[in-house]
């Protein structure tokens, strides 16, 4: 990936196809894919990304324009709970969205061939040894299992290891924490995928958290959202947003009606940094994020703080 100044480099013009159709046998329908790229450029490291409840391979433009403006090839499929397909409670599906959710990555990483055939000019272009995962909120959850990380049962056994050798980093953004006690009654009862086991989780990673994001969904504080840093041996950094409840400030969508902490500011951050992660670690040779986290020490104003181990 080549870049044309020190940093992140000067924004190219990017394409974007949608839905780029996958069969997937036992799903019931098939898989609906967006696929957006730089329309120059060989190599391309790719992040296949996932929404958080509700969204669709629509959401999230902030960031996908973001990242393939400056040279990543950025893959995002459809997951079952999103609003745009109406799968219902009553669903026989709906108690294992969780699971196909997962199952959504992984056919996105073993379709390429079918992925790239279906964008013009996109054919050869993918560097199949530099793939990302990405998510936010129960996206984020998704992503982390490729990372490694399991589900607990009711017994606190470790479920499947879905992890994918494919995958070489991950930004999580908003990830939920710990399960068990740490959960609301209403959250224990109604979401059992909700008892993470970090402790497998080896592929490098950057949790992003926001330091006012009060959740519903635990009895906790907004510390909850860093649990994967501090429990994961490859969550290697930790990006705490400051004044940044669930939405981070808007990563979801431009003027989303779901944002209740608007702040452009904090996209722009989030967008950089997740960016020069991700790069780095992609990039063994790239120091782009030790200057971009430094960068944010420095700053007299910061919107937010970084942690390395």
């Amino acid at each position: 990936m080549r870049h044309s100044d020190e940093s992140l480099g000067t924004p190219v013009p990017v394409v974007s196809v949608r839905p780029v159709l996958l069969p997937a046998p036992g799903r019931d329908e098939d898989l609906q894919v967006r696929v957006s790229a730089p329309v120059t450029g060989d190599e391309l490291p790719v992040i296949v990304f996932s929404h958080g409840f509700g969204g669709s391979l629509d959401s999230y433009a902030p960031l996908v324009d973001f990242w393939t403006a400056h040279g990543f090839a950025v893959l995002q499929p459809t997951h079952l709970d999103s609003r745009t397909l109406n799968v219902t409670p009553d669903d026989p599906r709906y108690p294992k969205i969780w699971r196909f959710r997962v199952e959504d990555l992984t056919r996105v990483l073993d379709e390429l061939d079918r992925i790239e055939a279906a964008v013009p000019g996109l054919a050869g272009r993918l560097d199949r040894g530099r793939i990302a995962v990405a998510g936010h909120s129960w996206g984020a959850q998704t992503a982390s299992m490729l990372l490694g990380a399991r589900v607990l049962d009711a017994q606190g056994v470790p479920g499947d290891d879905l992890s994918d050798p494919r995958i070489g980093a991950g930004v999580l953004l908003a990830l939920a924490g710990t399960g068990g006690a740490d959960l609301t009654p209403f959250a224990a009862e109604h979401f059992s995928f909700m008892n993470p086991d970090f402790t497998g989780m080896t592929t490098p990673a950057l949790v992003v958290a926001g330091d006012r994001d009060q959740s519903a969904l635990t009895a906790r504080g907004p510390e909850w959202f860093t649990d994967a840093y501090f429990q994961s041996p490859g969550a290697r950094s930790l990006l705490t947003l400051f004044g940044a409840e669930h939405s981070l400030g808007g990563i979801s969508g431009y003027d989303s009606t779901e944002t209740t902490d608007g702040s452009p500011e904090r996209v722009v951050l989030v967008q950089r940094l997740s960016s020069a992660f991700l790069r780095s670690a992609l990039y063994p040779t790239d120091t782009g994020w030790a200057v971009a986290s430094a960068a944010l020490a420095e700053g007299t104003d910061p919107l937010g703080r970084v942690e390395t181990r």
